[in-house]
């Protein structure tokens, strides 16, 4: 009986150990794992997808968490202490302003462009015939004052004499975007990327002129970064010729 428990007892401790074993080798795995986060702009979302998915696999145990919202939401969560390694902006201004906040590490780069449009549901029912006074009475969907793509719009408008009426002014692209496919609006202001984005979705109506003042997306690394040396070459590798031709291949201009 003696001899029978103390096997019974040897065989527990070496479970135990082996446990132990494979317990001490999933910590190891978990500390080879850097994790680096990515503030981008919402219009960013599809070719950040997939410039986040290149640079993992290039750079085996790296994990790359992005986190997309309006340029100047992002810039209101850095400012907040929401830690983050890179933040890509829409527009300058924002990005001024998280350089003037003493978020930002060393200088931004410019890496893309992008120009707003006018799309409409399939069959554009509102009869819109582009960027004038077609749209009054219409569910016309645009951003925010304060969000890159909103400030340009109003800019846009201003120097086209037009005064809007939008129904609804949304924190993000992608929600302008949204409201259109989902038949809730007429007509919305977005990138010419997020309209190639929609596909058949939407009909896209150019804006004169809109391509006389485009967008300019910098990007750049965080003051609170804990991982400066990754985050920047994740920038290297946005701002480098096979990022650009990623980001060509979604619509985006070159810087």
């Amino acid at each position: 009986m003696r001899r029978a428990a103390t096997a019974a007892l040897g065989a527990a401790v070496g479970l135990s150990v082996l446990v132990g074993c494979s317990s001490g080798g999933d910590d190891d795995n978990a500390a080879d794992t850097r994790t680096l986060t990515v503030f981008a702009a919402a219009s960013l979302t599809d070719p950040f997808t997939e410039l986040a998915e290149d640079f993992e696999e290039a750079n085996p145990g790296v994990e790359v968490r992005l986190s997309f919202d309006g340029s100047s939401g992002l810039v209101d969560q850095i400012a907040g202490g929401a830690p983050a390694d890179v933040f890509a902006s829409a527009d300058e201004k924002n990005m001024d302003r998280a350089v003037d906040e003493g978020l930002v590490a060393g200088e931004p780069v410019l890496f893309a462009t992008n120009v707003l449009t006018l799309i409409t549901p399939p069959g554009n029912p509102a009869g819109i015939t582009g960027f004038d006074e077609s749209l009054d009475g219409t569910r016309l969907v645009i951003c925010a004052e304060g969000v890159p793509c909103g400030n340009a719009t109003r800019a846009l408008a201003e120097s086209a004499g037009l005064e809007l009426q939008p129904v609804s002014e949304e924190s993000k692209v992608t929600d302008v975007r949204g409201k259109v496919t989902s038949g809730e609006a007429d007509a919305g202001i977005v990138y010419t990327t997020d309209a190639t984005a929609a596909g058949d979705a939407v009909e896209a109506i150019p804006i004169a002129g809109a391509e006389d003042s485009p967008n300019r997306y910098p990007i750049a690394v965080l003051s609170r970064s804990e991982q400066p040396d990754l985050a920047q070459q994740f920038l290297d590798s946005v701002t480098g010729p096979d990022g650009r031709a990623v980001l060509a291949g979604y619509g985006f201009g070159g810087a």
